[in-house]
């Protein structure tokens, strides 16, 4: 057997107990991140108990990674010239993973494990009471771990605590790089969203009346056909917050629903669907593999935003969408035409919540998120100082006032979950959307028209040759680059931002 087959065969036992801990923590776990509904969600009660048993789960996968053998086989594997360019790709993300699992003892990885289910139940509670005061010794304890988290790998990889912590959700990206992308961005924000209000003049705010939300999950069904969501390896179900999760070839979505308003489901759902083609569409060969994964989570975030932001909120797929929604949510939706369903859905209003952010006023929330997380990571912010200061925040750049802790620094759940370092990719791969798509209009000269006619067909197909297949072969910038002609930066995304919501209002 060839040394290369030895250490596969290792890192899939590690990837299919990895695989088991997703499952169970993001589907059938009530210290997940989802809310299923009632036949699916698991009792309060047992939380306790399901985070001991994921934690030691979490153990043992992250003692197959660690172990000598591992070392041994790695080391060895790297001396064989006889690789092809996807093998020589998968060792060295094998290698990579080893790197960052080994500077971390196995008691963090438990406790770590354990605090951040306490934590995100903890959260939960004080969410509804919004009450932060409850939480607040929960993300002391989660803060405190997942810094020494970060400071064990970023000694081993000659990393600041925060970068190593960002670096596990995207490989290679720094809060220098980071920082020097959101500093063009940042100054822009606040001129471009005054302008495109100026611009919008009175665009409704929504379409009053009642959507049944049986005909808003048929179109739900009908839009995810249409973009391709292959239903025999997927499904959509129900929860609290929309969300993408699963494993190979289990891809679940869920959204939300209220009959007062289509809208949120809607683009929840299609912002999902994005994710889950992401899933769906990565390299067979590879699957199960390190280099079979998706890259990281700007690039994951970039293909949900290409679906939910730059194509399915442009003229065309309002002139497609239209009539779907007069035929499937009532009488109510009679009267919806294409140019109104369109200011509706480019409809710019600065609000409190991050997760109802029109695509302008978005950035504004991420880089409150990204100096705050840093912050406390850092030591420079104590948490409990954290109220007061996303109040602040929101007051400087969208000149709101947060009402409550439930709809200020509470309504996210990644601190609860110790996902300090996840936040900045949400602008990043908005960015690398409109990065992706200005090369997939140039590239598809007549896409716009096939959004119009509801085919997705050539978007998704561009989409599947030059990124899901890359899986992770090679960095995001590279994937990027040759995707694009340019590294990921600000410029596509701030000249689509210019042209949607001011020049061609």
């Amino acid at each position: 057997m060839r040394v290369p087959r030895l250490v596969e065969w290792t890192l899939n036992a590690y990837a299919r107990l990895e695989t088991t801990f997703a499952r169970i923590d993001g589907l059938e776990g009530a210290a997940g991140i989802l809310d299923w509904d009632a036949r699916t969600t698991m009792p309060p009660g047992a939380a306790e108990g399901r985070g001991e048993q994921l934690a030691a789960l979490k153990v043992m996968s992250h003692g197959l990674l660690v172990a000598d053998e591992t070392l041994e086989l790695l080391t060895a594997a790297m001396g064989d010239g006889e690789l092809d360019g996807w093998e020589r790709a998968n060792l060295s993300e094998m290698a990579r993973l080893y790197a960052r699992a080994s500077a971390v003892p196995s008691d963090l990885v438990e406790a770590v494990e354990i605090a951040v289910s306490r934590s995100e139940q903890a959260w939960r509670a004080a969410r509804e009471a919004a009450d932060f005061a409850t939480f607040l010794p929960h993300l002391r304890t989660v803060l405190s771990l997942k810094v020494r988290v970060g400071e064990a790998i970023g000694q081993s990889l000659g990393l600041s605590p925060y970068d190593a912590l960002m670096d596990g959700y995207d490989p290679g990206m720094s809060s220098a790089r980071v920082d020097a992308i959101f500093g063009t961005v940042a100054p822009r924000i606040p001129d471009l969203i005054e302008a495109a209000l100026e611009a919008q003049g009175g665009a409704a705010a929504a379409y009053p009346g009642t959507f049944p939300v049986e005909g808003q999950r048929r179109l739900a069904l009908v839009l995810m056909d249409a973009l391709g969501f292959d239903k025999a390896r997927g499904r959509l179900d129900v929860s609290l917050h929309p969300f993408c999760g699963g494993a190979v070839d289990d891809v679940r979505i869920t959204t939300r629903y209220r009959e007062d308003g289509f809208l949120g489901s809607l683009m929840g759902t299609l912002h999902e669907v994005g994710h889950a083609l992401y899933e769906q569409g990565l390299p067979a060969p590879w699957r199960r593999q390190p280099v079979g994964k998706a890259r990281g989570m700007t690039l994951h975030e970039s293909q949900s935003l290409a679906v939910e932001m730059q194509a399915c909120r442009t003229r065309g797929f309002a002139e497609f969408l239209a009539p779907l929604l007069r035929e499937h949510l009532g009488p109510d939706a009679s009267g919806i035409e294409p140019e109104g369903l369109y200011k509706l859905l480019t409809r710019v209003e600065p609000g409190f919540i991050r997760v109802d952010a029109d695509e302008i006023t978005y950035p504004a929330h991420v880089l409150l998120r990204y100096d705050l997380e840093r912050a406390m990571v850092t030591g420079e912010l104590d948490p409990a100082d954290l109220p007061g200061a996303f109040d602040d925040g929101m007051r400087e750049l969208l000149r709101v006032r947060v009402p409550d802790d439930r709809l200020g620094c509470l309504q996210d759940i990644h601190w609860s979950t110790g996902d300090f370092g996840y936040f900045p990719t949400y602008s990043l791969g908005a960015m690398a959307a409109a990065q992706l798509f200005r090369a997939a209009k140039d590239a598809l000269p007549d896409l716009e028209r096939s959004i119009a006619s509801g085919s997705f067909e050539p978007l998704v197909g561009w989409m599947r040759e030059n990124v899901h297949s890359k899986g992770a072969s090679a960095s995001t910038h590279a994937i990027l680059e040759k995707a694009t002609g340019a590294p990921l930066g600000p410029d596509a995304y701030l000249a689509h931002l210019e042209r949607r919501y001011v020049t061609e209002r």
